[in-house]
């Protein structure tokens, strides 16, 4: 468990930091169809906080696009795995975000520095739970709501059943990152040690039947560090009765 998580701590601090992590986000515009102007002067189409007074032309097709900048070359917005489309353009990163409905261009200012201490609790085996997992007979469709956002509806496939202190618990998985479930949490250190919204955990290892849920792993959602992110709120099962002091701190 030690090493693993060594190893885990390390690649969640280097997501984080990453040029199209979380602490360099400046701006979410939504956007309209077809062509419009972006840059930092007040009569573009969508105008931003970084970056020069004209930056380009963004053209919204669906849900991509392309951009144009210094009337130059057109560059498409691409996505990569778990990653919504994105390009560079002079020192920023745009990306192309769509939720409930709406598109939005996210502003990353590659310039800006991008440091932060995570701290955790002291790792504890006793959190590392072999829980039952459980394909529902039929999806449900949960409505979920978002902090930063409008609440939007998700299908639930699967369950995670395990007893805690006298207590049967049920999460639902309500969203999936890089093919692994994961799980919207509070519990009662929400707010105090943790952060007040929620917390997220991806399931491992997950069987016909089980899945392992290491509490130790949990972590802050982006919302904890930027006010232009949207998080999806637990579900009302998702709310535990008891402290889990394991995983990430309050940032």
């Amino acid at each position: 468990m030690g090493v693993d998580l060594i190893f885990w701590k390390a690649a969640r601090l280097a997501a984080l930091t990453a040029e199209d992590g979380w602490l360099n986000l400046t701006d979410r515009v939504l956007l309209a169809q077809g062509p419009q102007t972006v840059g930092t002067a007040p009569d573009n189409d969508v105008v931003i906080s970084v970056g020069p007074a004209r930056l380009g032309l963004l053209t919204l097709t669906g849900t991509t696009g392309v951009f144009l900048a210094d009337d130059v070359v057109t560059q498409p917005f691409i996505a990569k795995p778990d990653t919504p489309p994105q390009l560079r353009a002079r020192s920023l990163l745009l990306e192309l975000h769509s939720d409930a409905g709406d598109t939005a261009l996210r502003v990353r200012d590659l310039t800006r520095a991008r440091g932060v201490d995570l701290t955790y609790f002291p790792p504890d085996p006793a959190w590392i739970i072999r829980a039952q997992w459980q394909v529902l007979a039929m999806p449900l469709s949960q409505m979920i709501d978002q902090k930063g956002g409008a609440p939007t509806k998700v299908a639930v496939s699967h369950t995670a059943r395990f007893p805690h202190a006298g207590h049967d618990i049920t999460l639902l998985a309500t969203h999936w990152k890089a093919g692994k479930p994961m799980f919207v949490i509070r519990d009662a250190t929400s707010g105090h040690e943790t952060y007040a919204a929620s917390r997220f955990l991806l399931g491992e290892d997950a069987s016909d039947s089980q899945i392992t849920l290491d509490f130790n792993r949990a972590f802050t959602p982006p919302c904890a560090f930027s006010d232009f992110a949207i998080c999806p709120l637990p579900p009302r099962s998702n709310i535990l009765p008891f402290a889990v002091r394991a995983g990430e701190m309050w940032p």
